[in-house]
């Protein structure tokens, strides 16, 4: 369904009176993946690490600086006005903040209902009912439709903002750290609810998070992302189960319960300034393994067998 390949995103620096370009914030560097029909992508990082720019350049969002994007075979990257908009109802997002994600001045039938009305699809009562149908859906009450934002707790505004992106009944959803303004006990119901909805309704995923144990539930296979580069992909259960790269493996050990025989991988200093990262490797100057061959050159995503992938040049000794 969805073919992302060489993607690149980099904003500009600029300085002076004349705003004179002097450099830039490399956030997305050469990311490639696809996603199947009714398959679940995780993509997972530390903050920082361009999950979120990802998925918004996927949905051009944000306009990406290179690469392509194809959904069912078409050039995301080449739609026109008219084109995005169409696009809009196959592919929509869930934003990380469900209060910032919502008008608080608006009720909340009037946040489901907006992209109907956008897109116009629905009025009268035609509009009524399928809001309807999409509260039940989310398992809210159908008398929430008539409160405001602010009426509501945070996981509920959460399932707001989940009715929202499937008003349209799109095919693919980008759901961006969908759980982690949430406490714990609300977490569990969110990911259940998109498990449940991603089965009744056959939808494609890209699921951003930085938690490795929620991602392994909801999703088929996992790509981690380390300063705007893809260090491993491959099955989420033999991904979690068996780490290859030493940044998979040191963010499994920070998870409670997957430490694993040599105990927490303390990372050492604070990741790279994305305006000047570092030659070769861009996770050389925290790994564990590195040696100076590292600095050389980017290592590319290689295929180590079981459908994993991995960018590290020492990949066989990593086995």
């Amino acid at each position: 369904m969805l073919q992302v390949r060489n993607l690149q995103k980099h904003y500009p620096l600029r300085k002076g009176i004349f705003s004179r370009v002097v450099g830039a914030v490399q956030a997305v560097q050469d990311v490639s993946f696809d996603i199947g029909a009714s398959e679940v992508l995780g993509l997972a990082g530390e903050s920082g690490s361009g999950k979120t720019t990802i998925g918004r350049s996927v949905l051009r969002l944000v306009e990406p600086s290179g690469g392509t994007v194809n959904f069912e075979g078409r050039n995301v990257l080449a739609f026109d006005k008219e084109q995005l908009k169409s696009f809009r109802r196959t592919a929509q997002i869930v934003f990380q903040d469900p209060f910032a994600a919502i008008n608080p001045t608006m009720t909340i039938f009037d946040v489901i209902a907006e992209p109907l009305r956008v897109q116009k699809l629905a009025s009268g009562s035609e509009l009524t009912d399928r809001v309807e149908h999409l509260l039940n859906d989310v398992a809210l009450p159908l008398d929430f439709a008539e409160r405001k934002p602010h009426e509501l707790s945070g996981g509920q505004r959460q399932r707001v903002v989940i009715a929202r992106a499937l008003s349209l009944e799109p095919k693919f959803i980008v759901a961006d750290e969908p759980v982690s303004a949430l406490d714990v006990s609300i977490q569990a119901q969110i990911i259940g609810l998109l498990e449940d909805l991603r089965h009744s309704r056959g939808l494609s995923m890209l699921f951003i998070s930085h938690d490795l144990a929620v991602m392994r539930y909801l999703s088929d296979r996992i790509a981690v992302v380390y300063l705007g580069r893809i260090m491993e992909i491959g099955d989420a259960k033999q991904l979690c189960d068996s780490p290859r790269h030493p940044y998979t493996q040191a963010l499994l050990s920070a998870v409670p319960g997957h430490a694993g025989s040599e105990g927490r991988i303390v990372l050492k200093g604070d990741a790279p300034d994305p305006r000047n990262p570092p030659s070769g490797c861009v996770f050389r100057s925290r790994c564990m393994h590195a040696k100076p061959e590292c600095a050389d050159g980017v290592p590319p995503l290689q295929d180590v067998g079981e459908g994993r992938q991995l960018a590290c040049i020492r990949y066989r000794e990593l086995g």
